[in-house]
């Protein structure tokens, strides 16, 4: 989003950071929107739109939902406080969210992934995270496939006129 981006290149309100890799490898079923519990200079960090999600995992621990391996680097502004770039950090749910997304994980066999961190109106950190079912190679294949031919159908729409 280009208006999301402040004079200083700062994020105020839009997509921080973004798994583009998700949608391929899981067949997303539904999505929920968390809020994300993070120190200062993690909000800054995310701000400067430098966080990734290639490897995030979201999952229970202790009856809470945490959000694991998403690496969020320091924040270079001289700020005095240090953080661990990829320490678990707790999801906002409310209780009914957390055991019906548990029992999906451990009923269905699907996985919790991070599709995105975005800042909302409000400017607060929030996490997409999609219930996801494992695509198989086939089924990659077929996407791929699909995606290609759109593609083409759409070039040769243009050149018709």
């Amino acid at each position: 989003m280009a208006d999301a981006k402040t004079k200083k290149g700062l994020i105020s309100h839009g997509v921080a950071a973004q798994n583009r890799k998700a949608r391929f490898n899981y067949a997303i079923k539904d999505t929920v929107e968390a809020g994300l519990v993070l120190k200062g200079p993690e909000v800054k960090s995310l701000r400067n739109g430098r966080a990734t999600l290639s490897e995030a995992w979201a999952g229970e621990r202790d009856g809470e939902m945490w959000l694991f391996n998403a690496y969020i680097p320091e924040y270079q502004g001289g700020v005095l406080s240090r953080f661990e770039p990829r320490a678990p950090r707790k999801l906002l749910l409310s209780r009914k969210q957390i055991r019906t997304l548990a029992g999906a994980v451990s009923r269905e066999g699907i996985t919790l992934v991070p599709l995105q961190i975005h800042f909302n109106e409000r400017g607060r950190a929030k996490v997409l995270l999609g219930l996801g079912e494992g695509r198989k190679k086939q089924d990659k294949r077929a996407a791929i496939a699909e995606r290609d031919w759109q593609r083409d159908k759409a070039r040769l729409m243009r050149a018709r006129g």
